[in-house]
Parts: structure tokens; C-alpha cells; sequence
């Protein structure tokens, strides 16, 4: 099937106004998701330090008594395992940045912080960059990730938009895309000056949040010595089979995993004229990736736009709640959408094509009532 062909099985997202109100979608959801819950998420990050300390325990004392072959099996199954544990790491930071892990803010930075510095996240430094991202998902000027080429990008459009570029570019954003983007922006929004997360006077970031970073430098500058250290008494090869290799899994798995849940055909970004929140909330994926121990990291991913203090262990249950509210919009959480949108030039879709509409039977059914009136909504498809 040709590419053409492709892109007719798909309906963009809709445009237009949603037609209910964000107390609609918060009124929907179960008052206890929106709790947080101390003691189940200390147990849970104990569970994963207990996971990653096992793993790392048996590699380093008994892989290398292994046959040779042998041994070149189970390092990269290592890898790929703990590499699994340091993306569980991420996301638990990841959550303490949203202050959804336990509700006490400085429980949540000193644990993010200690998480994410281990695996070299500046945390507040992410964490201020990425609050910039949910306050403006899907703008095509300020959001601070995902923000699609224009034709007028020469270098993409003229140099790089051919089978030996997309490979390049593919190689590039899967394996250094996010220690570039913390170094150097990379793929981030276009800022004036030295854009960095490691640099306390980037653009980036306000006055009132520069003294923070540096206290994330100052964590990363000491995790880097002692990973010096290891370096200097056990060996580089040593360094990297154990640490190095499951750190690079890591950051291959959070690209892909961020990059799913922003791209798609059917999702638009929108100008400043275009542009408002609820609309980029609504512009964003999820994804059933299969690895239920990072589930509800990818595939609630809506629902965390929507309402980010939301704890992981309630999200599944959120999201289930909002789903008959969001097929009134024909907006699907999976990424599909049900009717093509109105002709807009400030609108930008991922693909510049013209999406068919799917000549397909469309469940009906009812839905509670929203603003008192009884409504009626296509049925949603099937995950991605």
C-alpha cells in the first residue's frame, strides 16, 4: 500500500472549539484519582531502587565468570533491563517535577532531584523547561519541544529531506536527541542567546528559577565525579557496561516514547493566532507500547496534559472517565480523530496531504449529559 493509500485511513484531529467546558472533563473524573498517596508511592520507588540494585548486583559479580559468548548475551539483555529501570526512574522525577507523586513539594523536588541527577537530569532545570511545555503544548512558537519544520527550514527542506537524510536524522534523534537537547536545545524552541539546561542565565529560564539550576548543576557536577572515580579504579569498560549501557537505552526509550506521544499525522500545531491551551492539551498522544512496566507513562498521556497532578497510579482510571466526554469532539486519546478540519493556513499538520475521510460504519452511542443537554458521539477506534 503506497503512501497515498496510508494516509486515507486517517481523519485529523478536530479544530474547532471542543464542545464542552475543562470543569466538564474535571468533573468527570473520580474525586480520589486526583489524591495522592505517600506511602504507595515511596513503596513503589522502593520496589524499583530494590529492581535496579538486584540487576546491577548480579551483572557486576557474576557476568564475568560467564563463557564469552555467553557473556555477550546477557550484557545487552542487562542493558535493555535496567535501561527499562532507569526510564521508571525518569518518569518517577519526571512526576515529582508535577508534584503528582505525593503532594508534599519538598518531598517531591528532593526525590526528583536525587533521581534525576543520577541519571543525569538537571531536575530543576527540566522541570521549569518542561512546565514551559505543558503551558504551551502544540504551539508552534512557544512550545519548548516537538515543533515541526517549516518549508522555510532550508537545511531540513533542501539538504536534509531525502532517504539518506531521514536516516541521519532518524540515527541522531534516537540515540543523542535528549542529552542534546539538555546540552544545547536541541529540536527545542528558537531562543536568542545560549540555550541550555545547564546554564543558570539561559533564556530559557526566569530570574526567579536561575539560583535552582545551578543547585541541578552543582548535583550533575558531582555525580560526574564520582563517575570519574569509578572510571579511575574499576575502568572505563567496566564503567559502561554497567552504567553507561543502560543509560543510553534509557534515553533511546524516553526520545521514542515523548516523540510518539507529540507526532502524528492527525495531530495539528497551531500559531500564536490559533493557539490556546486546552487545544494543545487536546493535541497530544496516547500510546500502548506493550511494557506494562512503564504503562501508564505512555499510554494516559492525554489525561496527564489535561490534569499533570495526577498521580500515575490513578491516570488509567482518569482517562477512562474523560473518554466519552472527548468522543462528543470526535477526539480519540489513541490519536484518532473522526471529521477533517476546517481550511485554516495557520494550522500546520505534521504530513501536508490530503487526508481522505474513512469511509467506515461509526458507532453511536449515547453519553451523559454535559451542560444539560443529552449528547451523542461516534464511537472511538482502536488503540495505535
Amino acid at each position: 500500500m503506497g503512501a497515498s493509500d496510508d494516509m486515507k485511513l486517517l481523519d485529523r484531529v478536530p479544530t474547532s472549539k471542543p464542545p464542552f467546558e475543562y470543569n466538564d472533563l474535571k468533573k468527570a473524573i473520580p474525586p480520589h484519582c486526583f489524591e495522592k498517596k505517600l506511602f504507595r508511592s515511596l513503596y513503589a520507588i522502593s520496589i524499583e531502587i530494590l529492581i535496579m540494585f538486584t540487576l546491577y548486583y548480579v551483572a557486576s559479580n557474576y557476568f564475568h565468570i560467564l563463557p564469552r559468548f555467553l557473556s555477550c548475551v546477557v550484557w545487552p539483555v542487562y542493558w535493555i533491563f535496567q535501561g527499562v529501570m532507569l526510564v521508571r526512574s525518569w518518569t518517577t522525577g519526571h512526576e515529582c517535577g508535577h508534584h503528582s507523586f505525593c503532594g508534599y513539594g519538598w518531598l517531591d523536588d528532593t526525590i526528583g532531584y536525587l533521581l534525576h541527577t543520577f541519571i543525569l537530569t538537571p531536575y530543576f532545570s527540566f522541570k521549569f523547561s518542561h512546565a514551559n511545555h505543558h503551558s504551551h503544548t502544540n504551539s508552534l512558537e512557544y512550545d519548548e519541544t516537538h515543533i515541526p519544520k517549516r518549508k522555510s527550514h532550508r537545511l531540513y527542506y533542501e539538504v536534509m529531506n531525502n532517504p539518506i537524510g531521514w536516516m541521519f536524522t532518524i540515527l541522531l534523534h534516537i540515540t543523542l536527541a535528549y542529552p542534546l537537547y539538555l546540552i544545547c536545545n536541541y529540536g527545542g524552541r528558537k531562543y536568542k542567546g545560549l540555550a541550555s539546561h545547564f546554564y543558570p542565565q539561559s533564556p530559557i529560564f526566569k530570574n526567579s528559577q536561575r539560583r535552582k539550576v545551578f543547585v541541578s548543576d552543582v548535583g550533575i557536577f558531582i555525580v560526574l565525579y564520582a563517575y570519574y572515580r569509578v572510571v579511575m579504579t574499576q575502568g572505563a569498560t567496566w564503567a559502561f557496561y554497567v552504567y553507561g549501557g543502560p543509560w543510553i537505552f534509557m534515553c533511546v526509550i524516553v526520545t521514542i516514547i515523548t516523540y510518539l506521544q507529540h507526532n502524528h499525522p492527525s495531530i495539528p500545531h497551531y500559531d500564536s493566532t490559533e493557539w490556546n491551551w486546552i487545544r494543545g492539551a487536546l493535541s497530544t498522544i496516547d500510546r500502548d507500547i506493550g511494557f506494562t512496566i512503564i504503562k501508564n507513562k505512555t499510554d494516559n498521556h492525554v489525561v496527564h496534559h489535561l490534569f499533570p497532578s495526577i498521580p500515575r497510579y490513578h491516570a488509567h482510571e482518569a482517562t477512562e472517565a474523560i473518554k466519552p466526554i472527548l468522543a462528543i469532539a470526535n477526539c480519540n486519546t489513541m490519536a484518532v480523530a473522526k471529521f477533517n478540519p476546517e481550511t485554516n493556513s495557520n494550522i500546520t499538520w505534521l504530513m501536508a496531504a490530503s487526508l481522505g475521510e474513512k469511509n467506515s460504519s461509526k458507532l453511536i452511542e449515547n453519553l451523559p449529559n454535559i451542560g444539560g443537554k443529552e449528547k451523542k458521539a461516534v464511537g472511538m477506534r482502536g488503540k495505535q
